[in-house]
């Protein structure tokens, strides 16, 4: 079996120290590093006394904990805050400012008990023990597969053999590629050169031929086919089977999906609520972002781009019936252990709740907000917008 090539490069130059992986236990082994998994720590259960009672007398609302990166994607969260959906349910939210480090620990140690977060971000992690369960989609349309414009690849099969980059081993888009590339019969481990660069020297290396196409998200792939460099070859927006799976659900805490059903679906709808608001009213929901100080990126235009440009179109039906087709295409490419079921897996990661249905969210009443709908930006005046804003380094979306 020949050796996986992987060339780790510093974000302050693009020499680099090279780190070769061998074999498909070293290639587990650093997709599930990169996942968070070096420690996974279940429920503390009722034993320990440490898991939060949901409400603090028989008058109280339930308090519940909703955690929160600072990313322009989560914008459903902060939108059920502001405008009152938890609240509507019944709820007393309090939201949580966590990070990439800490995120699945948090859920783990029910620091907070719901947040929506990439699903491939989650499967691995599920199928070594987190305990979590995913009970609804939220948006659609990250993740791309783009090739070098000065390449010969102009289809998933001219890929074999190649240079991939992403920004970190193992994130989403690089679980989307090699998804991607074993449906096509490419054996990601031993066929890819995957190489990690930083986000914002992705152009950089396109130019200079070091590498020959990257996995990435939005609003990087944008951002790429305005500077010219890249063509799109697969992108989950648009191409089928891709466009129809949810790139994002809403996550909630074992234990308290088990101690209180009812409170998970009433975070679920909460959340469902915020997703189809900002699917209306994306200049809405881009200054509340600003104005509250959610996140650092101040350009509410540019926000309202980035969040125009997913899908923002909540469903139950459709999500899982593509986690399922997740699961089994991450076994394919080896991402999950050969030894897992991932129908299994699937079941195990979904849960059903009652009154979160696809009827439910097609019903809701969500108020549009005048002059607060789409912004549609040539690819041009997007790079420009991004190209003012310094914390535009394509990390907002990428599941870094």
């Amino acid at each position: 079996m020949r050796a996986l090539k992987t060339s780790i490069v510093g974000s302050s130059n693009n020499s680099g120290t090279l780190m070769r992986l061998r074999g498909s236990k070293a290639f587990r082994a650093v997709l599930a590093v990169q996942l968070g998994l070096a420690v996974i720590l279940l429920h503390l259960g009722s034993q320990t006394g440490c898991e939060r009672q949901a409400t603090t007398s028989p008058a109280a609302l339930p308090h519940v904990k909703i955690g929160w990166i600072g990313l322009v994607c989560e914008a459903p969260l902060f939108a059920a805050n502001e405008n009152g959906y938890f609240k509507d349910e019944g709820l007393d939210a309090e939201l949580v400012k966590t990070d990439w480090d800490s995120f699945q620990a948090g859920m783990s140690f029910n620091r907070f008990d719901a947040t929506h977060t990439l699903v491939t971000y989650l499967l691995k992690p599920i199928e070594q023990g987190l305990d979590v369960k995913l009970t609804a989609g939220v948006h659609r349309g990250c993740l791309r597969i783009q090739a070098g414009i000065n390449t010969n690849i102009h289809s998933v099969e001219d890929l074999r053999g190649k240079r991939i980059a992403v920004s970190t081993m193992g994130n989403p888009p690089m679980i989307f590629a090699s998804r991607v590339l074993s449906a096509h019969g490419i054996d990601v481990q031993k066929e890819i050169t995957w190489l990690v660069y930083p986000a914002d020297s992705t152009e950089l290396a396109m130019n200079k031929g070091q590498v020959d196409a990257v996995a990435d998200s939005e609003p990087i792939g944008s951002l790429l086919l305005d500077q010219k460099c890249v063509r799109t070859i697969v992108d989950q927006m648009l191409d089928a089977p891709y466009k129809d799976e949810f790139c994002c659900a809403v996550v909630i805490s074992g234990p308290l999906a088990r101690r209180s059903p009812e409170i998970a679906a009433k975070l679920t709808r909460a959340i469902m609520r915020g997703s189809k608001w900002v699917g209306m009213n994306p200049q809405a929901a881009a200054r509340i972002e600003v104005e509250r100080r959610y996140i650092s990126r101040a350009n509410v235009e540019l926000n309202a781009a980035i969040l125009t440009k997913l899908k923002y179109e909540p469903a139950v039906e459709t999500c899982r019936a593509g986690i399922d087709i997740q699961c089994v295409e991450m076994k394919a490419a080896r991402v999950l252990n050969q030894s897992t079921d991932p129908h299994e897996l699937a079941r195990r990661a979904w849960l059903h709740l009652d009154g979160v249905t696809d009827d439910w969210v097609r019903d809701v009443p969500v108020a549009r907000v005048d002059g607060a709908g789409p912004v549609r930006l040539t690819a041009l005046e997007f790079a420009a917008l991004a190209g003012k804003d310094p914390a535009c380094c394509g990390k907002c979306c990428a599941g870094e």
